[in-house]
């Protein structure tokens, strides 16, 4: 039988696997698959509530959290289409560059 707290442990792994490969990654896609590992710990922690409170609200706004990973990921490819056609090149020093 899985407990809540097994949910929170994958959340918990899950979320560190994310956060190391967006800290140490310089590719943007490599970012951007880390934030989204990220995302995705949030999404089991806002279902596994959901579902051992009986709440239909965590699924409702884990609905909403799809929906903002969807545009995230069409806004961050854009990013990464318009840095690579000008640089050659789509990594994170590209873009603290352009900053300056």
């Amino acid at each position: 039988m899985l407990t809540l707290s097994h949910f929170l442990a994958l959340a918990a792994v899950l979320f560190a696997i994310g956060l190391y490969g967006a800290l140490t990654r310089r590719n943007l896609v490599a970012v951007l698959i880390s934030v989204d590992i990220m995302l995705n710990a949030v999404l089991i922690n806002l279902v596994a509530f959901a579902r051992f409170t009986d709440n239909v609200q965590g699924d409702l706004l884990a609905l909403y959290v799809v929906a903002v990973i969807a545009a995230k990921v069409a806004i961050g490819l854009a990013l990464f289409l318009n840095v690579f056609r000008h640089n050659g090149r789509a990594t994170v020093e590209v873009l603290s560059r352009m900053k300056q």
